[in-house]
């Protein structure tokens, strides 16, 4: 805990969100992340398999409603391939901005005895959620490639949409976990808000399958839907939408941009506000 200052009578400022040098914060974030991913398959027999159930089961049922049930997806290319892909980006969101809600206070004998940069605490949030990703896009590839997708140059363009979507996650992530310390209503709020989210993104549905234009383009405003469609367009399917077709145009790809930085850019503001103060808020 921050220490009364003896001169002024008031609490000496905890470390900000940035102090200590960049290279410190990138050894300590790396360290913290790949110590939790190491922690989380433990003392398991399964280990790494474990990370990947949720999402093959949530497969597994969505798979069988829309293409025997409702057969949403019975005329989509590669349907099966683009359903797993878009529930593996959207464990992702889940997974990072998720963990971030209550990463500072998980850490709070931490924060409380050492002094080191607090951005550190979301950042490795959010690196372990890109390994877990990385284990996950693995089983995808395995599975598109069985499935007849064929290998394109276009596939170089999945890191740069990867980077993107965990700057839409990172800027959420901040914001949730300086708000979290003061107000423990953020998490249901927040699994509310992945809920809606996850219906707000093309992951079940096809974006061509919404009623009209004027749907899609309101969709694909939506910086995960943008990523998966035109992970979708890159990667699965090539005759399938890009993002930019399906928003109605490459200029209104700047509204989701716009989007996913401007909420980094609010996260970052409104961590780097809180984070002198964490240490007394806990």
């Amino acid at each position: 805990m921050t220490t009364q200052a003896a001169h002024f009578g008031r609490p000496i400022k905890g470390p900000s969100a940035l102090s200590g040098g960049r290279g410190r914060l990138l050894s300590l974030t790396w360290t913290l992340a790949f110590t939790d991913f190491k922690l989380k398959f433990f003392g398991s027999v399964l280990g790494y398999l474990w990370q990947l159930v949720r999402p093959l089961l949530l497969f597994g049922v969505l798979y069988v409603v829309f293409t025997h049930v409702v057969r949403l997806g019975s005329d989509v290319q590669f349907y099966p391939v683009v359903l797993l892909t878009g529930i593996v980006l959207y464990t992702f969101v889940a997974e990072a901005t998720g963990g971030c809600v209550s990463a500072v206070v998980d850490r709070e004998g931490l924060v409380r005895k050492i002094q080191f940069p607090r951005i550190v605490i979301p950042l490795s949030v959010i690196v372990t959620a890109y390994l877990n990703l990385a284990l996950n896009l693995i089983a995808v590839f395995i599975f598109a490639i069985a499935s007849g997708v064929d290998i394109r140059w276009s596939w170089l363009e999945l890191p740069f949409l990867l980077a993107f979507l965990g700057v839409f996650a990172t800027g959420i992530g901040m914001a949730l976990s300086a708000l979290y310390v003061r107000y423990r209503d953020v998490r249901p709020i927040w699994e509310v808000g992945l809920q809606l989210l996850f219906y707000a993104s093309p992951v079940i549905y096809p974006v061509e399958k919404l009623p009209n234009a004027t749907d899609q383009h309101l969709a694909m405003c939506n910086p995960l839907a943008a990523v998966i469609q035109q992970v979708r367009h890159s990667v699965i399917d090539p005759t399938a939408p890009s993002a930019a077709q399906a928003i109605g145009g490459a200029p209104r790809l700047l509204i989701p941009i716009a989007i996913t930085f401007g909420l980094f850019v609010l996260g970052f503001w409104i961590f780097n506000r809180e984070a002198p103060r964490i240490a007394e808020e806990l």
